[in-house]
């Protein structure tokens, strides 16, 4: 055998190659949607809000016909595919992508404000016009609406409460980085179902998902604005805990080496 034949490369610097291909990726796309503009930001925001809308009224028609939670569950990934073929968004999609980006030195605190405030606002306005919709348009539906927004509202912030919201966090910026990791729509798609169905069929405590819920309920008559607030605000920061502490720290503490190459290049 000749001495000079082809050396394959050993496990780990396939492993490093595909990391940093991956990383690559991960910061390009967070780049391009921490430079959106106020008006892309808005818009896609507000899609996002209309689309996950689709899923929940799939959800409440299912849990009306099954009173299966996981099937239910199933029906809401309507959405959640929705979100991922109409390139819209939720707010908490973006606890990882950006914030890759802001560390490799690819935008500012500022763009990330704008993008995180942006969507949210937007994510929110959808959802109300969205919910408005489903109550007119199925009045049978109604009752579910009300029964899943009194679960979370009453479920409160215990260990089950505070844990359901972490993970919340986790399963949908997890599901971003998955996504990232493929270029195929078919993988893309089943990670979609796969996430629609943790979400809502593991009734897990997601701020923009369960806010149509919600938002249904104070219309109808049968919650009030304060207490919606007093379950919002810890949701969302729990949503953002569970992303950034039990996804995005870890990927950002596994690439550290390619994040300080990349602040080290020329800007593009």
């Amino acid at each position: 055998m000749s001495s000079t034949a082809h050396r394959e490369p050993d496990g780990d610097e396939v492993d490093e190659e595909v990391a940093e291909d991956e990383f690559d990726a991960v910061v390009d796309e967070g780049r391009e949607r921490l430079h959106r503009t106020w008006r892309a930001v808005l818009t896609t925001g507000f899609s996002g809000g209309l689309e996950i809308g689709i899923g929940v009224a799939a959800y409440l028609a299912v849990l009306e016909a099954t009173d299966s939670h996981l099937l239910a569950g199933l029906a809401f990934s309507i959405g959640m595919i929705a979100l991922l073929l109409a390139h819209s968004e939720l707010f908490t999609e973006n606890l990882f992508l950006p914030i890759a980006a802001l560390i490799a030195r690819e935008g500012t605190p500022a763009q990330l404000a704008r993008l995180w405030i942006g969507t949210l606002v937007s994510n929110l306005a959808g959802a109300f016009v969205i919910t408005l919709l489903i109550i007119a348009a199925f009045p049978d539906l109604r009752g579910k609406l009300v029964e899943s927004a009194r679960h979370y509202l009453d479920l409160g912030f215990g260990w089950e409460g505070v844990a359901l919201a972490l993970l919340a966090g986790m399963v949908l910026t997890l599901a971003t980085r998955m996504q990232q990791g493929t270029d195929s729509d078919a993988v893309k798609v089943v990670i979609a179902v796969v996430d629609g169905f943790l979400l809502a069929g593991l009734q897990l405590m997601h701020s923009i998902l369960d806010s149509l819920f919600v938002m249904g309920a104070i219309v109808l008559g049968e919650a009030q604005v304060g207490e919606a607030v007093l379950w919002f605000v810890p949701t969302l920061l729990l949503n953002m805990a569970g992303g950034m502490l039990l996804v995005t720290l870890l990927r950002l503490i596994r690439t550290q080496e390619l994040l300080a190459e990349r602040r080290g290049q020329p800007k593009r």
